[in-house]
C-alpha cells in the first residue's frame, strides 16, 4: 500500500516527506496506522550518524497507532486493536529469556540497522529501490509502520494515542531508571541530571516510589519549575551554581542514586562524585562511541559505590508500559505535561524546537 513518510537521505539535509509502499506484515509482524508518534534525542542522533544508521532512512520510534493487518502466527493482537510500538529484541538469548530483553544480545540489529534480520526492508520508494526502516523495529515517522509483535504492546481503547507514544521510549526509560533499574525505595535520595523528558519522567517515578529527596539539575529554569511542580524537592541550576557541592550541602553523606541523562562525561562526574556510601550512578543519557569518563577510583571502591548502564529503563514493555498508563490514569504519573503537538509536515520544526529546549517532549499527530 501507499504511506507517507519522512525519510534522512543525508545527515546534512532536512527531513523531505515522500510517499513509499509499504509491506504487507510478514510471519510475527504487524502493520500498525499511525495516529501519533513522540520525537527523541535518539532520533537526532540517529539523524546526525552518532549512532551511524543506514540512509535513506525512516526514523521514529515512539509510534502508538491502530493495528491494521497481522501476520501469520499473531495471535494476541488483532486488527483494531490500538498500540504503542517500543524497542524490539530477540526473545531468544539469554538477557531476554531472564526478562531483560533492553540488553538483547541481538540488540543493535534489530533496532539500528535498518532492516529486518534477513537483510530486507519493508519500505521501497517508488522507483522500487528499498530505503531502510525497521528503526527500532517500526520507522513510526511515516503514516504507517511495520513492527513486530514482540514490540507491540496492547493499550486501552479509551486510552488518547496522542500521547501514548512517548511510553515506548522517553518516558519508559526515566521512570524505569528509578522503578526497575535503580529501585529506588521510600525515604531514598536520587539526582536527576537533566530535566528533560527522560529525566521529567524520573522524577515523577521517584516521587511515586516515596523517595525523600529528589534533586533535579538542569541550565533550564523552565524545566527546573516543572521538576518542581513534578516532584522536585530541590531544583539547582547548574549554570549559577556547583551542583556537586550544593547536594553535598543538602546531603552531607552523599545520595543513594545519581541518574544522568545527558551523556556528557562532565556531568556523569559530578554524578559519581554526589553519591553517597554504596551509591549508585545510573547512566541513561546516550553518548557516541569513544566517549571516555574519569572518575575517582579512590571515591569508587573506598566507598562501594557503583556505576551502571541503563538501556530503556531495565523495562519490559508489555508489562511497564500498562503499568505506567494505570498510574497516569490514577493521576500519579502525569507524563502528558511534556508533550507538546505538533502536525507530522512540521517535522523538521520539532527537531529545531527539541535542541532549543522550546518543546521538552514533542509529538507528531497524523491526520
Amino acid at each position: 500500500m501507499d504511506i507517507r513518510a519522512a525519510i534522512v537521505e543525508a545527515s546534512d539535509r532536512p527531513m523531505v516527506i515522500r510517499p513509499l509502499t509499504i509491506d504487507a506484515p510478514r510471519a510475527g509482524e504487524l502493520l500498525v496506522r499511525l495516529v501519533a508518534t513522540g520525537v527523541c534525542h535518539t532520533d537526532a542522533t540517529m539523524w546526525q550518524q552518532g549512532v551511524p544508521v543506514p540512509q535513506p532512512v525512516v526514523l521514529g520510534h515512539e509510534g502508538a497507532g491502530i493495528v491494521e493487518q497481522v501476520g501469520e502466527g499473531v495471535t494476541d493482537i488483532c486488527p483494531g486493536d490500538p498500540v504503542v510500538m517500543s524497542y524490539n529484541s530477540c526473545g531468544t538469548c539469554p538477557t531476554c529469556c531472564s526478562d531483560h530483553s533492553s540488553y538483547c544480545h541481538d540488540f543493535f540489529p534489530r533496532n539500528f540497522f535498518g532492516t529486518r534480520p534477513d537483510g530486507s526492508s519493508a519500505l521501497k520508494a517508488q522507483d522500487g529501490r528499498p530505503v531502510f526502516a525497521n528503526i527500532f523495529g517500526q520507522s513510526s515517522f511515516a503514516t504507517h509502520a511495520i513492527c513486530h509483535v514482540r514490540n507491540a504492546v496492547v493499550v486501552p481503547r479509551d486510552l488518547d494515542l496522542r500521547i501514548a507514544g512517548p511510553l515506548g521510549c522517553g518516558i519508559l526509560t526515566g521512570a524505569g531508571a528509578v522503578m526497575n533499574a535503580l529501585k529506588v525505595q521510600p525515604g531514598q535520595s536520587v539526582v536527576i541530571l537533566g530535566a528533560g523528558s527522560v529525566g521529567l519522567s524520573a522524577i515523577m517515578a521517584a516521587k511515586v516510589v516515596g523517595a525523600a529527596s529528589i534533586i533535579a539539575i538542569d541550565l533550564n529554569p523552565d524545566r527546573l519549575a516543572l521538576a518542581a511542580e513534578l516532584g522536585a524537592t530541590l531544583t539547582i541550576n547548574g549554570q549559577s551554581e556547583d551542583p556537586v557541592a550544593r547536594v553535598l550541602e543538602t546531603i552531607p553523606t552523599g545520595v543513594d542514586f545519581a541518574i544522568d541523562c545527558t551523556g556528557l562525561p562532565a556531568v556523569i562526574q559530578q554524578g559519581i562524585a554526589m553519591l553517597g556510601v554504596r551509591g549508585t550512578c545510573g547512566i541513561v543519557g546516550a553518548a557516541a562511541p569513544g566517549t571516555m569518563v574519569q572518575a575517582d577510583v579512590s571515591h569508587i571502591m573506598s566507598g562501594g559505590r557503583t556505576i551502571r548502564g541503563i538501556v530503556e529503563g531495565d523495562a519490559d514493555p508489555k508489562s511497564f508500559i500498562p503499568h505506567l498508563v494505570a498510574l497516569h490514569r490514577a493521576g500519579q504519573f502525569p507524563f502528558d505535561r511534556l508533550i507538546r503537538f505538533y502536525p507530522f509536515d512540521a517535522i523538521n520544526d520539532v527537531f529545531h524546537d527539541a535542541e532549543s529546549g522550546a518543546a521538552i517532549k514533542p509529538v507528531l499527530l497524523f491526520d
